[in-house]
C-alpha cells in the first residue's frame, strides 16, 4: 500500500468525519429554526402586556440578517460544546457515547438559548416549545450516531495492528483494544525478545499500525524512528518521563531546541484565579445541592442508624494531611481490622444506599465543604489516603509528583480512566493535567465532569487482583 494512498484514505477519513458530524449539527440547528421562525421569534416580538392590562411596549423586530445571526450563533454554541464533549468524533467514539455526548451538548445550548430569550424579552417565556425542540433533537441525534457509525464502519474496515511488548504482559493492552473490534483488530503480537531485526521486518508488512507497549527504551526509540520513517501508524503507550516532556516548554539556545521541565507547573496567576472558580463554584453548587444532601443524609440514616458523614484522613498538595468528608457508603465496621483497602468489585461492605449514592456521586457532595475551606480543588488528582500512598510509593516512586497540585474532587484521570483505572495509569493521567494545566483545561475537565456523572462504569471497583499489580516505569 503505498504511501500518497494512505495519505489519501486518512484525508478521506477526515472530510467524511466533519462532513457527517456538519450534517448532523446542521439537523439540530434547521429543528431549532424550524421552532424559532413558527414559535418563539413571534413572541418576543409581540407587545408585551402585563395581565393589569400594564403595555411595557413592542417586542424584537429582526431583519433578514437578525434571523441568520441567531441561527449562525445557535449553531456555533452547539457547534462548540459538542466538540468539547466529544460529540464529534465519529468512528472514534461508540455511538451510544457520541449520543451521550450530544445530550450533554444539546441541553446546554437550549438551556443558554432559553436564557437569552428571558434577557431578550425580559419577561418569562414558556419553556414547553424549547423541550419539544431538544426532545426532537434527541431523537435525530440517537438515529444519526447509529448511522454515522455505521455508514463509517461500512467504509473504512477495523486496522490490522502489529503489538510489540517488553517484560510485562500484554493481556491488559490487549483487552482494551479488544473493546473497540470495530476499529482495531490485533492480528499479530511480537515479544522484542524475538530479536530487533526480526521486528522490523515484520512491521513492513501490511499492517496498518504499530502498537509499542511497554518496550525498553533502548528498543523503544529504534522501533519508533523505523516506523515512522516507513510511514506507518504508531501506538506508543507512554512512560512517566514522556508525559513529563509532552508537558514541557520549548527553548532555544541558539540553534539547539531544549526542552524545559519546571517543578512547578501551575503559575501564580493561574492558582488564583482557579481558586476564585473553587470558592464561587462551591458556594452555587453547596445551595443547589442542599435538598439532596438532605434527603442523602436522611436515607443513611435510616438504614442502620449510623453516622451519615464519613470522615477519612487523605492527602492533598505536598501530602498535607486533611479530613476528606463523604456520605457514608458502607458498613459502619467496613475497616474493623485497621486496614486502609481501596473499594473493590461487588465489594460486600457497601450497603444498598451507599450502592445508589456511589453510582449518583452523591456521597462526594459533602467536599464541597471541603473545597470551600480550601484542603481541595474541584479539578485536580483525587486525594488518595497516607497509607495507600506509602503502599503505591514502594513500587512506584513516581506517585509522588500527583502531590505538587492541589487535590481535587474531579480530574484528569476520573474523567478519562475509570474508578478501577491502574494506579500507574492514573499517574500518567493526573501528570498530563499538572504538565499541561491551564484554566480552560479546567473549565473543559468541569464540563466533562458532568457527563462523566452519568457514565455507570466509571463507578465500578477494582478488581481484586489490582490492589496489588501496579507497573513499573
Amino acid at each position: 500500500m503505498s504511501v500518497d494512498y494512505m495519505k489519501h484514505i486518512e484525508s478521506v477519513k477526515r472530510i467524511m468525519v466533519l462532513l457527517l458530524g456538519g450534517i448532523g449539527l446542521a439537523m439540530q440547528t434547521a429543528v431549532y429554526a424550524w421552532f424559532w421562525f413558527a414559535t418563539y421569534y413571534p413572541i418576543l416580538s409581540s407587545k408585551r402586556v402585563s395581565k393589569d392590562g400594564w403595555d411595557f411596549g413592542p417586542g424584537i423586530k429582526y431583519a433578514f440578517w437578525g434571523h441568520v445571526v441567531t441561527l449562525a450563533l445557535y449553531f456555533i454554541l452547539l457547534l462548540f460544546f459538542s466538540n468539547a464533549y466529544g460529540g464529534l468524533k465519529i468512528g472514534y467514539l461508540k455511538p451510544m457515547d457520541v449520543f451521550l455526548s450530544q445530550i450533554f451538548a444539546l441541553f446546554i445550548v437550549n438551556f443558554i438559548t432559553y436564557c437569552q430569550y428571558l434577557f431578550v424579552r425580559n419577561w418569562l417565556i414558556d419553556p414547553i416549545p424549547l423541550v419539544a425542540v431538544f426532545l426532537i433533537q434527541l431523537f435525530i441525534s440517537f438515529a444519526w450516531a447509529h448511522i454515522t457509525n455505521y455508514i463509517y464502519m461500512s467504509i473504512f474496515p477495523p486496522r490490522k495492528l502489529l503489538l510489540i511488548n517488553g517484560e510485562y504482559a500484554a493481556d491488559d493492552i490487549i483487552a482494551k483494544f479488544n473493546t473497540r473490534k470495530d476499529k482495531y483488530r490485533i492480528i499479530k503480537k511480537m515479544n522484542i525478545s524475538e530479536g530487533i531485526e526480526k521486528i522490523y521486518k515484520e512491521c513492513l508488512e501490511d499492517y496498518d499500525g504499530v502498537i509499542i507497549w511497554d518496550v525498553p527504551n533502548q528498543y523503544r526509540n529504534g522501533i519508533v524512528k523505523f516506523c515512522y520513517g516507513n510511514n506507518k501508524r504508531i501506538y506508543v503507550m507512554p512512560k512517566i518521563t514522556d508525559v513529563l516532556l509532552k508537558g514541557s516548554t520549548q527553548l532555544h539556545l541558539f540553534d539547539s531546541p531544549v526542552f524545559l521541565l519546571r517543578d512547578y507547573s501551575i503559575k501564580v496567576e493561574q492558582r488564583f484565579i482557579k481558586r476564585i472558580m473553587d470558592i464561587v463554584l462551591a458556594l452555587v453548587l453547596i445551595v443547589l445541592s442542599s435538598p439532596f444532601m438532605l434527603i442523602t443524609a436522611i436515607a443513611v440514616k435510616m438504614y442502620d442508624g449510623g453516622p451519615v458523614l464519613y470522615k477519612q484522613v487523605r492527602c492533598t498538595i505536598n501530602r498535607r494531611e486533611f479530613k476528606i468528608m463523604k456520605f457514608r457508603s458502607m458498613r459502619v465496621d467496613a475497616e474493623k481490622d485497621g486496614v486502609a483497602r481501596l473499594a473493590s468489585k461487588n465489594d460486600s461492605r457497601i450497603t444498598p444506599v451507599g450502592s445508589f449514592i456511589r453510582k449518583c456521586r452523591l456521597d462526594e457532595l459533602p467536599q464541597l465543604f471541603n473545597i470551600l475551606k480550601g484542603d481541595m480543588s474541584f479539578i485536580g488528582p483525587r486525594p488518595e489516603r497516607p497509607e495507600i500512598i506509602k503502599q503505591y510509593l514502594e513500587d512506584m516512586p513516581e506517585f509522588a509528583f500527583r502531590t505538587r497540585v492541589k487535590a481535587g474532587l474531579a480530574g484528569y484521570a476520573q474523567i478519562y480512566g475509570k474508578y478501577n483505572t491502574t494506579p500507574y495509569d492514573k499517574l500518567k493521567l493526573d501528570l498530563t493535567y499538572i504538565e499541561n494545566y491551564s484554566i480552560w483545561l479546567d473549565i473543559k475537565l468541569l464540563l466533562l465532569t458532568a457527563k462523566i456523572m452519568f457514565t455507570p462504569d466509571s463507578t465500578e471497583g477494582i478488581e481484586d487482583d489490582q490492589t496489588t499489580a501496579m507497573k513499573n516505569s
